[in-house]
């Protein structure tokens, strides 16, 4: 797909963002707050139930009567994605690679956010962070980093992700919801994934394309690394099946680990509908 059928799909990705913003309010991504981000209101006068750690003592010294403080839930949160934009991402087979489909999904999530008014940040990242984009709203904001989602280049072969998931708990000091977009062809990430998942609430969103888990029917396959260049060559008629079970295995336990660790995976594919699949995971449907 060129960069200019990508736009064109993503302009059209407005319309299934609403969608998925009434689904995300419904769900995950506003349950999550509940109890957080409450702000100081008014005071009222004291009636028989009320919590007594909400008195305003210095109110109730000047009135000569128990006066309450009353709260309000902040209506704005705070999302912020983080992109793998490494060389492993560049590859893939099929209609729509694994960079496309990534960039599809972060425009999901951005104009969803931006629909509700809520603030939208980003971590683009290979070896290390190429660029960070501090949280705000607004729709040329929100343009503004679709446009990067779409055209940013690959600067390095290899990808690094405990990097930028120890910036982000760093930023961020309100409870906010980050969204991990990325192959997770890297490790050492586990114990700074661990540490803002105590913080956040986090959603790591794996993608895979066809050629991750399928190999060509053919007798002899040369395969390479994208990230480390590594070449290996193997006997493709007899290694498909094992190949498929091996990569499903490897899903599955790195979604017990995510699970372990107080992290909500989502293992799509490229043949996915990007939009279907966000709504099915915020709606609670399709986890397991």
């Amino acid at each position: 797909m060129n960069t200019e059928e990508l736009v064109d799909r993503i302009k059209r990705l407005r319309l299934a963002s609403r969608r998925l913003l009434d689904t995300m309010l419904s769900g995950e991504y506003r349950s999550v707050f509940r109890g957080q981000g409450i702000e100081f209101n008014d005071v009222r006068e004291y009636v028989v139930g009320d919590d007594a750690r909400t008195i305003d003592w210095n109110v109730t010294s000047r009135f000569g009567a128990p006066y309450v403080k009353t709260f309000s839930e902040e209506r704005e949160l705070t999302l912020f994605l983080l992109l793998d934009v490494s060389r492993s991402m560049y590859s893939g087979s099929g209609e729509i690679g694994k960079r496309d489909y990534a960039a599809m999904l972060f425009a999901l999530c951005a104009f969803a956010a931006e629909f509700n008014n809520d603030r939208v940040g980003a971590a683009f990242f290979s070896q290390g962070i190429d660029k960070w984009v501090s949280p705000r709203t607004g729709s040329r904001h929100t343009m503004a980093l679709i446009h990067d989602a779409v055209g940013f280049p690959c600067t390095t072969r290899a990808s690094n992700l405990d990097v930028p998931l120890r910036a982000a708990a760093e930023s961020l000091k309100r409870r906010g919801l980050f969204v991990i977009i990325s192959d997770f062809k890297t490790d050492g990430y586990w114990s700074e994934l661990s540490v803002l998942a105590r913080k956040h609430d986090v959603i790591a969103v794996r993608i895979w394309s066809p050629d991750d888990r399928i190999l060509p029917a053919r007798p002899l396959l040369r395969l390479e690394d994208p990230e480390t260049g590594a070449i290996l060559f193997m006997k493709g008629k007899s290694a498909g099946e094992a190949y498929a079970r091996r990569f499903d295995e490897e899903c599955a336990a790195w979604k017990h680990e995510c699970y372990r660790r107080g992290v909500s995976p989502l293992v799509t594919s490229t043949t996915e509908d990007p939009a279907t699949v966000l709504i099915r995971h915020f709606s609670g449907e399709g986890r397991s």
